[in-house]
C-alpha cells in the first residue's frame, strides 16, 4: 500500500542535536536519536508499530532521566537525611512539571500506579465524597458514557453489583460523541458523579467535557436537595495526553486521569487530578504520602519518566499533533487508494474535523468485505503491528 513513509516516524521526542551536546560534554551518546518523525530502532528490523494507543515507545529522554535512580539515587523521598532529599527533589520537579503540563496547581496531582488505580480512586473515593452529601440511607447515582474503558465502567459495575451506588450509561451518536443533555437527562437527586472518557481510544472521539459538566451541574441544581451542589465531574484523559492540551480546570472537570504509558513514560506511573477544595479520600491507607491521599512510598523512577514525558510534551506538543495528524492523512490516502474508498469507511468523526473533535493519531477504518482477526493476522505475519475495535 506504500505505507512506507507513514511507519518510518515517531518517537514524539526533542532534538538529536542532543547527541551533539553530549559528545562535546563527554556524556553518553545515544544509541539511537530522537525527534518529531524520527524512526524508531525497530524500522530496521522490517517491523512497523502503529499501535500507540495500547501504548507509546519511552522517549529518549525519559529514559535519561531515570537512569539514576535505578542506580545511585535510590533513596526513599520520606527520609530527611542526605540520600532521601535527591529523591523528594526529584518527586518534587516531576510534580510541578505534570502540573504545567495539565494547567493545575502542584498540590492537585496525585501520583498513582496506574490508570487504573486513578479512575478506581476518582470513582470510588468520589462516590465516598459523595455520599456524605446525601440524605442518610441513599443510594448515590453515578452517570458514565457507554464508551468507558473498562478501568471505569468494570469498576462501577463491580460496585452496582455490590449495591454500593447505582449507574446509568448514557448512549453515543455515530460519531461517539456524547450529548450533553443525555447526560443532563439522566441527572437524579442522588446522582454525585459523572465520569465521561476525554477521547476514545478507539475511533478517537474527543468528548465536549465542559459542556457535558454544565449541563449535568445545571440538571443536578435543578433538582435541589442535599448534594445539590456536590456533583463531581471526572474524565479519563489517558488518551489525549501528549496529542491534544488537556487542562482540567478550563474544561470545569473536578477529576481527571491521565497514564504515563501513553505518552513516552513507562508502564506503571499515573496521576489523578484532583482539583483544589475536593476532600477526596484516600482509596489506599497507610502512611501519608501524596498529602495523605495516596499511601504507599512513591515509585521515584516512574515519577521522575512521568514529569520527564510530560516536560517533553509541553515544549512539542505543537509539532507533535501536526506531524500525528499528517501521518494519519497520510495512511487514509493510501488505504483509500489500495482497497478504493468506496470499500472504506471511516469510524468515528470525519478526518476533516479539528483536534478538537477527534485525536489527531487515530484513524479507525473498516473495510468491507474484510474480517478484522483476518486483516490483523496478515498484518502481525508482515510485523505490522496495530489494534482492531472491540
Amino acid at each position: 500500500l506504500g505505507l512506507e513513509s507513514y511507519f518510518r516516524t515517531h518517537p514524539m521526542s526533542s532534538a538529536a542535536a542532543m547527541n551533539d551536546a553530549a559528545s562535546a560534554s563527554g556524556g553518553v551518546k545515544r544509541k539511537w536519536e530522537s525527534g518529531v518523525g524520527t524512526p524508531l530502532p525497530h524500522v530496521a528490523q522490517g517491523k512497523a508499530y502503529m499501535d500507540w494507543n495500547a501504548t507509546s515507545p519511552i522517549f529518549p529522554e525519559v529514559a535519561d532521566a531515570v537512569a539514576p535512580f535505578f542506580a545511585t539515587e535510590f533513596g526513599n523521598p520520606s527520609s530527611d537525611h542526605c540520600f532521601g532529599a535527591p529523591s523528594r527533589a526529584a518527586v518534587a520537579t516531576a510534580r510541578a512539571q505534570v502540573a504545567e503540563l495539565m494547567g493545575c496547581e502542584v498540590g492537585e496531582v496525585v501520583f498513582c500506579g496506574c490508570g487504573s488505580e486513578a479512575d478506581t480512586m476518582a470513582i470510588r473515593s468520589g462516590v465516598a465524597l459523595g455520599r456524605k452529601s446525601l440524605a442518610a440511607g441513599s443510594t448515590p447515582h453515578v452517570i458514565a458514557s457507554a464508551i468507558e474503558h473498562v478501568a471505569v465502567s468494570v469498576c462501577l459495575d463491580a460496585m452496582q453489583a455490590a449495591g454500593e451506588l447505582e449507574v446509568t450509561y448514557v448512549s453515543v451518536d455515530g460519531e461517539g460523541r456524547v450529548d450533553p443533555a443525555a447526560v443532563a437527562a439522566a441527572v437524579k437527586a442522588t446522582t454525585v458523579l459523572v465520569s465521561v472518557m476525554h477521547s476514545n481510544n478507539e475511533v478517537g472521539t474527543i468528548q465536549d467535557i465542559k459542556a457535558i459538566a454544565g449541563a449535568a451541574r445545571a440538571a443536578r441544581r435543578a433538582l435541589g436537595g442535599p448534594g445539590a451542589e456536590a456533583l463531581l465531574v471526572h474524565t479519563d484523559a489517558a488518551q489525549s495526553v501528549g496529542k491534544v492540551p488537556m487542562k482540567p480546570k478550563e474544561m470545569d472537570a473536578d477529576l481527571a486521569t491521565i497514564v504515563g504509558h501513553k505518552f513516552g513514560a513507562p508502564k506503571g506511573i499515573a496521576a489523578l487530578y484532583v482539583r483544589k477544595g475536593v476532600a477526596l479520600p484516600s482509596l489506599l491507607l497507610g502512611g501519608g504520602q501524596e498529602s495523605g491521599r495516596r499511601a504507599g512510598t512513591e515509585a521515584v523512577p516512574m515519577i521522575v519518566a512521568l514529569g520527564t514525558a510530560a516536560g517533553v510534551v509541553c515544549r512539542e506538543l505543537p509539532a507533535i499533533a501536526a506531524h500525528m495528524r499528517a501521518c494519519c492523512d497520510e495512511l487514509h490516502a493510501a488505504l483509500a487508494a489500495g482497497f478504493g474508498a468506496d470499500r472504506l469507511r471511516v469510524n468515528g468523526p470525519a478526518l476533516s474535523e479539528g483536534d478538537d473533535r477527534r485525536l489527531p493519531n487515530t484513524l479507525s477504518v473498516g473495510i468491507r468485505g474484510a474480517a478484522a482477526g483476518a486483516v490483523l493476522a496478515d498484518l502481525s505475519a508482515a510485523k505490522v503491528a496495530a489494534s482492531a475495535s472491540a
